[in-house]
């Protein structure tokens, strides 16, 4: 999702400190060891968030990982390393670092990076580059990957539609633009479709907080959408979607099971974010699912692609439903919304359900 992306919400003060203790790019180029080929060599570039994020750039992270292990390669020159970004102003530098390190395939993690990535593929036409959550034409030594985010969007609004008791669920989003179109567009889909099958009239409310960062912002917003009685909320929102996690603690810390408020994570398994006590002093969780955008998928696919000589190069990937490069995680889905899903799954794969890319 564009911002990349749905990231850390524990707090944003804390996901500061992270961000800021965390391996910078230039720190993280000259950690050495001879353990692999330089022609196997990744190298990922965050943006903004960091690979500390919790979501997309952690994702990422975590399939260089993968790939590591596969083929016994160790973090560093010759293995995997990413280089952290605190702001735009480090994209071409660290591009510039993985480069000159002796990485030979590099990831730009997020669609703020495109242009950088343009720009160092052209500079450095020996190298191999791609850009996740974007699209760059016609440069040879450049692959971009992206995801069918909307068909799991719609596979939660099947969920939300199908549990919501109070007949009324939330749509959050950081700002408009084609990424998050895609989960707007495929949760309302979704919602409404189950809506009419379960013959529920459903309420949507829809805002959006105008940014990435705001969690005071999405807080309010999450506290205006539960007190006109929505009960479960899906967010696309970046570091802003903390303010939604504190909210729904924060009501359901008052108020017995029955009455809980229900939140929707995105990108990876957000389950952690909604932990809280209830008023009983009993451990609970707010976060019914979450929207799984596959970012590890990609980067071990397309590694291990480079990896085997078949750089995708030029080409633009799509992972879906499909190939799970998009999902939904079990959570608390009760056993009939999760059959409903399943089978809204097939029916997506098998084209008989055709999911918007855009909100009407």
């Amino acid at each position: 999702m564009k911002i990349k992306k749905i990231v850390s919400f524990a707090t944003i003060a804390l996901f500061t400190g992270l961000a800021l203790t965390a391996c910078s790019g230039k720190k993280q180029g000259g950690n050495g060891n001879s353990s692999g080929s330089a022609k196997n060599s990744i190298a990922l570039i965050t943006d903004q968030t960091g690979v500390n994020d919790n979501s997309f750039s952690q994702s990422a992270w975590r399939g260089f990982k993968a790939y590591g292990k596969e083929h016994g390669l160790k973090q560093g020159r010759n293995g995997y390393q990413y280089f952290q970004s605190s702001g735009s102003a480090d994209f071409e530098p660290n591009l510039d670092q993985a480069a000159k390190s002796g990485y030979q395939t590099i990831f730009g993690i997020g669609y703020s990076l495109k242009d950088a990535v343009s720009a160092a593929a052209k500079k450095y036409p020996k190298k191999n580059f791609v850009i996740i959550d974007e699209v760059i034409k016609g440069q040879k030594n450049v692959a971009s990957a992206n995801f069918r985010s909307e068909q799991a969007a719609y596979l939660a609004g099947v969920v939300a539609a199908t549990q919501t008791k109070t007949n009324t669920i939330g749509f959050i989003g950081g700002t408009h633009g084609d990424i998050i179109d895609l989960f707007d567009a495929g949760f309302t889909k979704g919602v409404h479709d189950q809506a009419k099958k379960l013959n529920k009239k459903i309420t949507l409310l829809n805002q959006y907080v105008g940014d990435f960062t705001s969690a005071d912002k999405e807080k309010a917003i999450a506290q205006s959408m539960y007190a006109k009685k929505a009960d479960i909320i899906f967010h696309a929102s970046g570091m802003a979607g903390n303010g939604l996690f504190q909210e729904a603690k924060s009501i359901n810390q008052n108020r017995p099971a029955n009455k809980k408020v229900w939140t929707i994570g995105v990108d990876v398994d957000q389950s952690y974010l909604g932990n809280y006590k209830d008023k009983d002093g009993k451990k609970s969780n707010c976060v019914l699912t979450s929207v799984i955008t596959g970012v590890n998928v990609a980067t071990h696919d397309i590694a291990n692609r480079t990896y085997n000589g078949k750089f995708p190069s030029g080409k633009q990937l799509v992972y879906g439903l499909n190939t799970n490069g998009v999902s939904i995680e079990r959570g608390q889905i009760n056993s009939k919304a999760w059959e409903y899903s399943r089978t809204a799954r097939e029916q997506i794969i098998k084209n008989k359900i055709k999911v918007p890319i855009h909100p009407k």
